[in-house]
């Protein structure tokens, strides 16, 4: 079975940098064809598609967190890590890691962690 845990503070302060790590098990970060991905859910609006790292390495971000967002891997650990720079408390969301099926499958997420709320405030 494919599980997938996210770990972090759950407390990040205006303009500092949001660190998520997502510890997978059940199946290596390498394997042909997943991607590895961070989506959020912020308080009172709808899912947003943060971005990916893939089987290969290779990352895709969503447009509009680009500059601020960056996805690395750790494949002797097998977690893969958001960093979100420069966050606000529109940042404020549960953060969830999830698996995507190879890209014939339209990425459709079949696997979930369980969330991790994040709250930025001072």
């Amino acid at each position: 079975q494919v599980q997938l845990q996210e770990s972090g503070p759950g407390l990040v302060k205006p303009s500092q940098t949001l660190s998520l790590t997502c510890t997978v098990s059940g199946e290596s970060i390498t394997a042909t064809y997943y991607s590895w991905t961070w989506i959020r859910h912020p308080p009172g609006k709808g899912l947003e598609w943060m971005g990916h790292i893939a089987w290969s390495g290779n990352t895709y971000y969503n447009p509009s967190l680009q500059s601020r967002t960056s996805i690395s891997r750790d494949t002797s650990n097998n977690h893969f890590t958001l960093h979100l720079n420069s966050v606000s408390p529109e940042d404020t969301a549960v953060y969830y890691c999830a698996r995507a099926q190879p890209p014939a499958w339209g990425y459709d997420m079949d696997h979930w962690g369980k969330g991790t709320l994040v709250t930025v405030s001072s």
